[in-house]
């Protein structure tokens, strides 16, 4: 491992995270990499996070302000910022002792702008009951745009990334309330950054109950992610880029939003499923949505004709249930202030 003095800004939003936060500075303050400066945006909280993050004195950079969402204290914190390398760092999230040492060598080897590793959940039940989820093994990304079109996404917390390239960029997108690591991470890789996977686990990212995503605001939720999907497709159209391959992953991402959708506002779901049939007329559903059952039965009836059958069947099964029904959401990012 390359030992290096080059500066790590670690940029933490935090609203009413007074919970949690404690456990995420600490975690930065351990790292076995001492060239760190830690910067901790209060975005307007109300609880007790503002005594937390005095607590620290000199040990954390932070500031306070009126409440203006978490992509805004992430621009401001790397306003702020000075470090050759940019971690950022929800407050509800940690990173373990050799994170930042082992990625910034990574960078340094490698010469590529981003990185990213593995991760876990730890997982927060009703009972109080906490545990930690098996690793999530993020892989080496034949495509990595095609990837995060298509919707698969790893934790921002086990991303490390130099300070060059998040410059280069527009900052986070301030108008999302949802969705922001997503749309981030893409818009950088659309602009050309050159990223990496190096495997190992080092990040820890909080879950609540069984799913990731407020079922208070699917519907803010799956607008967002229509925004990201649609800044996306917009971009590649402008780049000359918007090949088969780039449709079918966009077509992968509108057809996760349609299921979604489906026990929501069913008349999206027919939307949302046009629009992957009209990116592409011979589409089919990515392992994640397809059996081998459904697989066989489309190959001889058809894709629509066959959702035609299963979506008839799960709003069937949604009217009969007996207690209200939570979205089984399939997008895979908490829902951040």
């Amino acid at each position: 491992m390359i030992m290096s003095n080059e500066l790590v800004s670690i940029i933490i939003p935090c609203f009413n995270a007074a919970r949690w936060l404690k456990e995420a500075v600490d975690s930065c303050l351990n790292q076995t990499y001492s060239a760190i400066e830690i910067i901790v945006i209060d975005d307007g909280s109300t609880d007790e996070s503002l005594d937390i993050i005095k607590s620290y004195d000199d040990k954390i950079i932070w500031e306070t302000g009126e409440n203006r969402g978490g992509n805004h204290a992430r621009n401001s914190g790397f306003a702020l910022s000075k470090g050759k390398y940019i971690q950022f760092l929800d407050a509800d999230d940690y990173i373990l002792p050799e994170k930042i040492a082992r990625q910034v060598s990574f960078l340094e080897q490698t010469g590529v702008d981003i990185v990213y590793g593995d991760w876990r959940h730890r997982q927060h039940l009703p009972s109080g009951k906490t545990f930690l989820e098996d690793i999530k093994l993020s892989g080496e990304q034949e495509d990595i745009l095609e990837s995060l079109l298509a919707d698969w996404w790893v934790s921002p917390a086990c991303i490390l990334f130099t300070r060059e390239i998040v410059e280069k960029s527009e900052g986070w997108d301030e108008d999302l309330k949802v969705g922001q690591d997503r749309d981030f991470f893409l818009s950088l890789v659309m602009d050309g950054a050159e990223v990496s996977y190096q495997p190992g686990c080092y990040s820890v990212y909080r879950r609540y109950g069984k799913v990731t995503v407020s079922g208070s605001s699917p519907l803010k939720y799956l607008e967002s992610h229509y925004q990201i999907v649609q800044k996306a497709e917009r971009k590649l159209l402008q780049q000359g880029r918007f090949t088969s391959k780039y449709r079918f992953a966009l077509a992968q991402s509108y057809f996760t939003m349609a299921r979604t959708y489906l026990t929501i506002k069913p008349d999206k779901y027919y939307q949302f499923k046009n629009k992957a049939l009209l990116l592409n007329p011979e589409f089919k559903p990515n392992s994640e949505h397809r059996t081998i059952a459904y697989s066989l039965v489309q190959n001889l009836i058809g894709f629509n004709n066959l959702e035609k059958i299963v979506s008839s069947i799960k709003l069937l099964k949604a009217k009969i249930e007996t207690s209200l029904i939570k979205p089984n959401f399939k997008f895979h990012h908490k829902t951040k202030y």
